[in-house]
């Protein structure tokens, strides 16, 4: 373009001599009509562009899913790398409450093992409402019901699901008909081209220390805190501290201000608990199935949609497709289980009953925060090395009345 104007300068100068009229005005608009010219042809350009991207688009939304005979990755082992007994029994040692928590309700995750495919389950997290999992699976299976009937999810561990190398290959138009948003459909495709070329694996992420653990999968687009849910319901590990989970940080704040504080009772509704254990659970801290939430929080200022419960840390993995659910919630009787027995251990340094009662106000957050991450890990010291296990009970605590 600039020899093309450059061009139109040197035929410019001789110009009046051959018609001095036309030329005349030509030379002296010359300036400005070039400055019209170029954002005509960017206009075109432009035009032309987005006919092509419109095009893309479509073709990408309408075009079906490829067909790629390939394998899931390896499952993970049903096993735990440590005794459950002894992890339980250190943690009724260091608070004997636990006792009685462990008696009202199993610690799902490492006593009923299931056996979980990590691509599905990542998969499966960022995806989060049952009704846009069920169409992300009719991509690939459009011989699957058109709605998820009861029947079809009672039989969800079976049920079939796409391999990487299908979801790597989809377009992203394609993976938002199935109702994610742009960045989701860009977070779910990343993942499975990772699985799909070999940079994760069962193997690599079973063997992976945690901290070697977080350096590979904090490499994937978008995963954020799902992290902390991966490693804790389907690694299975067990030091696992969610420290950004505002579920737990609630449900911490009630253990200890409790513990504290006999005075303080947790408030939880009955009415919201499940009705049957094969149903959907409340998401901590809104009393209402992920599948039917739609704005439920504020993290920092910013409303959170269901399908970013896990990435923001305020919700938790529906019990579908065969993965691990979160913990029915406690019910109102847990105030007994939940008093002080024997001797109570000081809080730490900075904390007191005045400041932890403080905090039950949501406009005394701190920095968003219900609990620090430091004073997160200073209340749970005494739970090391298995504090997996008492972060497990503290989602039943985070229900709010």
């Amino acid at each position: 373009m600039p020899v093309t104007r450059s061009a139109a300068r040197g035929d410019a100068t001789p110009a009046p001599q051959v018609a001095p009229e036309p030329k005349t005005r030509s030379t002296k608009r010359k300036g400005p009509a070039s400055a019209r010219e170029s954002p005509k042809k960017k206009r075109s350009t432009t035009s032309v562009d987005g006919k092509a991207k419109a095009k893309a688009n479509e073709e990408d939304m309408t075009a079906p899913p490829p067909s790629i005979p390939d394998e899931q990755s390896e499952p993970l082992p049903a096993k735990l790398t440590f005794s459950f007994e002894e992890a339980k029994q250190h943690l009724i040692n260091a608070d004997s409450r636990f006792h009685d928590v462990f008696s009202r309700l199993p610690c799902k995750p490492y006593e009923k093992l299931e056996s979980v495919e990590p691509f599905r389950g990542q998969q499966i997290s960022w995806l989060a409402a049952r009704s846009i999992t069920h169409k992300f699976l009719r991509l690939y299976f459009p011989e699957l019901p058109e709605k998820p009937d009861e029947h079809y999810w009672s039989k969800s561990a079976e049920a079939p699901f796409p391999t990487p190398h299908q979801v790597a290959a989809t377009g992203l138009g394609l993976l938002r008909t199935a109702g994610l948003s742009g960045r989701k459909a860009e977070y779910v495709q990343d993942l499975a081209k990772r699985f799909a070329d070999g940079r994760l694996t069962s193997e690599k992420l079973r063997e992976a220390s945690d901290e070697e653990l977080y350096e590979m999968l904090t490499a994937v687009y978008g995963i954020g805190r799902v992290i902390d849910m991966f490693a804790i319901f389907s690694l299975r590990r067990p030091d696992i501290l969610p420290a950004g989970d505002l579920g737990v940080q609630r449900g911490m704040l009630r253990w200890f201000l409790s513990l504290h504080h006999p005075p303080f009772k947790v408030d939880i509704s009955p009415q919201k608990l499940p009705k049957d254990p094969n149903e959907e659970p409340a998401m901590p801290g809104t009393g209402t199935p992920a599948s039917k939430t739609k704005a439920k929080a504020k993290v920092n200022g910013k409303s959170v949609k269901a399908e970013d419960d896990l990435e923001s840390g305020v919700g938790v993995t529906p019990s579908i497709l065969g993965l691990p659910s979160m913990p029915p919630l406690l019910t109102p009787s847990i105030n007994s289980a939940l008093e002080p027995k024997g001797e109570v251990p000081p809080l730490p340094e900075g904390l007191t009953v005045s400041v932890l009662k403080g905090r039950l106000d949501p406009k005394k957050k701190v920095k968003g925060a219900i609990l620090t991450p430091k004073e997160m890990e200073a209340l749970t010291e005494h739970w090391r090395p298995y504090r997996s296990l008492g972060v497990y009970y503290m989602w039943a605590l985070a229900e709010e009345k």
